[in-house]
């Protein structure tokens, strides 16, 4: 959520940090040229081995206009996205399959590991591909907070283990705000009820102020998408928070959350996740 680019912003912090992992969340695949994906991330992967996560989203990303223009190819149809996922495992597999493309053409530079693999969902419907592909599972809660427990479920009963994973591996996304107090938490809460709002009626570029959306008067239509987008993130103080998250992680059945927390302030963005690894005991490693 970074930037249109994540393998950029991926080399860029990958080269100021020596442990962490770093991913995409995702590549929309079909805006793009598989080879080119393989080829981006697999240079990713020669240059900070074991740390590079290729995230694949079959969504637009947007809407299907922009979606066009950064891949005028696109048809938009499941068995295209198909066949990239195919196609894509062979390139970053080194595969020479006589009658297929990858007999002729390959992905640089050669290397003998590859990036972790997950598949992005907000469904459940990607979670039956990824389980037939044996790849990692990452439900987006923060899209669609209806079904993700059955859809990671249904991923896991289903799974086939592949060459890039032998065992099931999930996680699951959700918007996350925490703060020192609770006036602060609440505050970060209704920017967010507004900005998810106005998404919805496709106004993506207001930016209020809290005393502009605190005074904002909604309709019973719009406080119902209000409550319903609250189903999509958790906020509060630490305490309140990590008990959210521990009953997400239980409900999910996964012992990864993947935290996005979109502030006005970068301060309050950067005192969330402070907050988030005090709470869960993480300490930052010296070598």
């Amino acid at each position: 959520m970074a930037g249109a680019s994540p393998e950029i912003l991926i080399a860029r912090l990958a080269a100021a940090t020596k442990h962490i992992r770093l991913g995409s969340g995702g590549v929309m695949l079909p805006n793009h040229s598989t080879l080119k994906v393989a080829e981006n991330f697999r240079l990713l992967e020669a240059l900070y081995p074991g740390r590079i996560d290729l995230g694949i989203g079959r969504a637009p990303g947007g809407d299907r206009l922009t979606a066009h223009v950064l891949n005028p190819s696109n048809t938009f149809e499941p068995r295209d996205f198909v066949q990239q996922i195919n196609d894509l495992e062979g390139y970053l597999s080194d595969s020479r399959e006589a009658g297929t493309i990858h007999e002729k053409v390959i992905a640089i530079p050669h290397i003998e590991t590859a990036p972790e693999l997950w598949m992005l969902t907000s469904s459940g419907e990607s979670g039956l591909l990824a389980a037939r592909q044996g790849w990692a599972l990452s439900f987006a809660h923060f899209i669609y907070p209806v079904g993700g427990p059955q859809a990671v479920r249904n991923y896991r009963d289903r799974f086939k283990a592949s060459q890039f994973l032998q065992e099931p591996a999930a996680s699951v996304g959700i918007f996350v705000f925490c703060a020192d107090t609770q006036e602060k938490a609440d505050e970060l809460q209704a920017m967010m009820d507004y900005r998810l709002l106005s998404f919805e009626k496709g106004r993506f570029d207001e930016f209020p102020s809290y005393e502009e959306v605190r005074d904002y008067e909604y309709s019973d239509m719009e406080w119902q998408r209000v409550m319903a987008n609250r189903g999509r993130m958790i906020a509060g103080t630490p305490d309140q928070v990590k008990e959210k998250m521990l009953k997400l992680a239980l409900d999910y059945d996964v012992d990864e959350i993947v935290a996005a927390t979109m502030t006005e302030q970068a301060e309050d963005r950067f005192r969330s996740y402070e907050l988030l690894a005090e709470m869960f005991e993480l300490t930052p490693r010296n070598v």
